[in-house]
């Protein structure tokens, strides 16, 4: 169950053989499994459930509403929305069982999903990618992107910060705030100034 310095709250159900790293706080009503893993440090706000074979890295931020359910995975420094979706089948019918067809969810790291977005399963969302309020995420969303609307399209590009970043030149782009370079490679952004798996100063 809980590692010591954890925090579950009393209303919270913290299933026998779930594992839940140091530090991790879970909140009023939620539902970890037997089986759910999740890493150190991570918050799980009001109305979290967590299936059986979800995985959460270390340093989440899973806000209010949110369903973790078989075949997500998301990677350390990753943030939820509240009432952000997640799906597993592609064509659910309730008469028909397809619990032998759950398609992996990949949250890669440092990557944010936004309020009330839905995330079709089968799909990778970037490392530092950025999924805008409201999007519904049909296919794979590069490092770094920002993506909006339904379904949700690149609209622009955005740092580790968590800003938009700004065109400095042909596939260069620039944080605003922190002055940090990226540049483009494929269809993806990478940064120049830091190691991308470094932790932010």
């Amino acid at each position: 169950m809980s590692e010591p310095d954890s925090l579950v709250h009393p209303t919270a159900v913290v299933d026998d053989g779930a594992e839940v790293g140091t530090g991790t706080r879970i909140w009023h009503f939620c539902h970890v499994s037997s089986g759910a893993r999740i890493g150190e440090r991570c918050v799980l706000g009001q109305n979290v459930f967590v299936a059986p074979t979800a995985v959460v890295g270390s340093n989440v931020k899973i806000q209010n509403n949110v369903s973790l359910y078989d075949g997500v995975v998301l990677e350390d420094d990753v943030f939820c929305g509240p009432s952000c979706v997640f799906t597993n089948v592609l064509n659910p019918r309730s008469q028909i069982v397809r619990k032998g067809e759950y398609q992996r969810t990949l949250v890669r790291r440092g990557a944010t999903i936004g309020a009330n977005a839905t995330i079709v399963c089968g799909t990778t969302i970037g490392r530092y990618a950025f999924v805008g309020a409201g999007a519904v995420v049909t296919r794979d969303v590069p490092d770094y992107a920002l993506v909006t609307g339904v379904p949700a399209r690149r609209t622009g590009w955005m740092g580790r910060h968590g800003h938009r970043l700004v065109k400095e030149g042909q596939g260069r782009w620039r944080c605003p705030v922190t002055g940090w370079r990226y540049r483009e490679e494929g269809e993806a952004l990478r940064c120049d100034d830091r190691d991308e798996d470094a932790p932010l100063p």
